[in-house]
C-alpha cells in the first residue's frame, strides 16, 4: 500500500474526481485548494506496456529491424507488452523513395499525422514510450513535448544516425526545406533516457541528457545471420550492400575496382533497392530483397565498407560491416566512426585509410587463400560476442529500468 498526495482547485464536491478511499483535506488560508490524501494499491503483476513510435512500417526499414523489432521476443519474455506506431503505412512505404506521386505522399503525411493525434487519446494505456528517430517528420516536435512533459511518459528516444545534420534522397529533395532537423536536439533533451547507436552518437547526445546508454546496432546470430560463408572454388565476389541513401559512398572506391579489374577475374555485387550510377565490367546490381538478403550475402567472399570522412558518416553505425561478418565474410572498411572498433585490421577484416590500402588488402584477399580464410575463421566470433542480439540483449533491456525512469 502507498500513499498518494492529489492537489487540484476546489469549485464544488464533484470537481475533483478520485478514487474510492481519498480523505478531502482544504487549506484553511486558500480555500479554493484542495487536497485528497488516497490510499491505492499497487497491481504489480500487471504487465508494463511498451509504445513504439516509429516513421516506418514494421519488418521494412533496417534501422527499425536491427534497432528493437529483433528485441520484441526478448521484452514479451521478459513480461512486456507492446504497441508499434509508424507514421507510414505499408502502402506509403512503398512509394517513400521512388519520384513523383505528389498526391499519394501528401495523403499518406496527413493520415500519418492523424494516426499520431490519434495516440495522445490512448497515452494513458502505456508505461514506457520508446521513439525512434522521430515523432513525426515535419515541423516542431509538439507531440513529443505533449507526451514528455504534460503525460510525463518515462520516454526513451533512440537514434542510430547524426540526424540533427540535413540530409535527404534526391526523390524527396523538397522535403528538406520542411525538417526541423534540430527536432533531434529537443527529443533527447525531453527523454528519460537515450538509446545511442554508438560512443559518438552517444558524446552528442550527453551534451542534452545525462542519461544516455550506447545501445549499438545489432545482429540476431541465431535465427536470421546463422549461417557461415564457405569459401569454396568459384569466381571470387567482393560485393557491397546498401540502398539508394548509401550507395553514393562508392564512388571513391570505384578506381580501386578498375585497377584490380585490370589483374583480377572476380565479380563485384552491388546489393541495393536502386543500381549505382557508374559502370564496371566486374559488377552486377542485385535487387535488395528481405527473402533473399541473407543468400545474396553469402555468395560474397568479402564486403566492403567505404566512407569519407565527415560528421555524418561518423555517425553511421557499421552495419554493413555487422552482417558481413556475422556470416563469416571479411570486412574490408574505411577507417572512419566505429568501423575501426567492429573490425580487428587482418584479424578479421581490414581498416583501409588510403586506396593504395584498399588495393592491397582486396588484392591479397583475392591471391592469397589461406589469408582469406585466416580472417574468415574471426569474423563471426567478434559479432557473436560484442554485436549480437544475445550478447546485447540485457543492455537492451536496461532501457526500461526503473532506476532510470526516476
Amino acid at each position: 500500500m502507498e500513499k498518494m498526495i492529489h492537489r487540484g482547485v476546489f469549485f464544488s464536491e464533484n470537481s475533483f474526481i478520485t478514487t474510492g478511499g481519498c480523505s478531502k483535506i482544504q487549506d484553511s488560508w486558500n480555500w479554493h485548494i484542495v487536497f485528497y490524501i488516497c490510499r491505492t494499491s499497487m497491481n504489480k503483476s500487471r504487465k508494463k506496456i511498451i509504445l513504439f513510435i516509429v516513421p516506418y512500417p514494421e519488418g521494412e526499414a533496417g534501422s527499425q529491424r536491427f534497432r528493437f523489432e529483433q528485441y520484441l521476443e526478448v521484452l514479451k519474455e521478459n513480461g512486456f507488452e507492446f504497441e508499434v506506431s509508424s507514421f507510414l503505412s505499408h502502402e506509403a512505404w512503398s512509394i517513400l523513395y521512388r519520384k513523383g506521386y505528389f498526391a499519394k505522399k501528401i495523403g499518406a503525411i496527413v493520415a500519418g499525422y492523424l494516426r499520431r493525434v490519434r495516440l495522445l487519446f490512448l497515452m494513458s494505456r502505456y508505461d514506457f514510450v520508446f521513439i525512434h528517430r522521430e515523432v513525426s517528420p515535419f515541423g516542431y516536435p509538439w507531440m513529443g513535448w505533449v507526451i514528455t512533459k504534460l503525460f510525463r511518459k518515462n520516454t526513451i528516444f533512440d537514434f542510430d544516425d547524426a540526424i540533427w545534420l540535413a540530409n535527404s534522397s534526391e526523390s524527396n529533395w523538397i522535403t528538406k526545406f520542411f525538417k526541423r532537423y534540430s527536432n533531434a536536439n529537443s527529443l533527447m533533451k525531453w527523454a528519460t533516457v537515450v538509446s545511442a547507436g554508438n560512443k559518438f552518437l552517444a558524446d552528442y547526445a550527453s551534451g542534452f541528457n545525462y542519461h544516455v546508454i550506447v545501445n549499438p546496432t545489432t545482429i540476431d546470430t541465431t535465427t536470421l545471420h546463422n549461417q557461415v560463408k564457405q569459401h569454396e572454388d568459384h569466381k571470387f565476389t567482393i560485393g557491397w550492400t546498401g540502398s539508394h541513401s548509401t550507395v553514393q559512398f562508392l564512388d571513391d572506391i570505384v578506381p580501386v575496382l578498375q585497377e584490380l579489374e585490370k589483374k583480377f577475374d572476380f565479380e563485384f555485387h552491388v546489393i541495393a533497392d536502386v543500381a549505382p550510377k557508374f559502370q564496371l565490367k566486374s559488377m552486377k546490381f542485385v535487387k535488395w530483397s528481405k527473402k533473399t538478403e541473407i543468400d545474396d550475402l553469402l555468395r560474397l567472399n568479402v564486403g566492403i565498407m567505404p566512407l569519407p570522412d565527415n560528421v555524418w558518416t561518423r555517425g553511421k553505425c557499421g552495419f554493413k560491416a555487422l552482417q558481413y561478418m556475422a556470416l563469416g565474410i571479411p570486412a574490408v572498411v574505411s577507417n572512419v566512426g566505429v568501423n575501426a572498433e567492429i573490425v580487428d585490421h587482418e584479424v578479421n577484416g581490414c581498416v583501409c585509410n588510403t586506396a593504395d590500402e584498399w588495393y592491397q588488402c582486396l588484392s591479397k584477399l583475392m591471391s592469397d587463400k589461406e589469408y582469406l580464410l585466416r580472417l574468415s575463421k574471426g569474423t563471426r566470433e567478434r559479432i557473436v560476442s560484442g554485436y549480437s542480439l544475445q550478447s546485447n540483449k540485457e543492455n537492451f533491456l536496461g532501457l526500461f529500468k526503473p532506476q532510470l525512469q526516476g
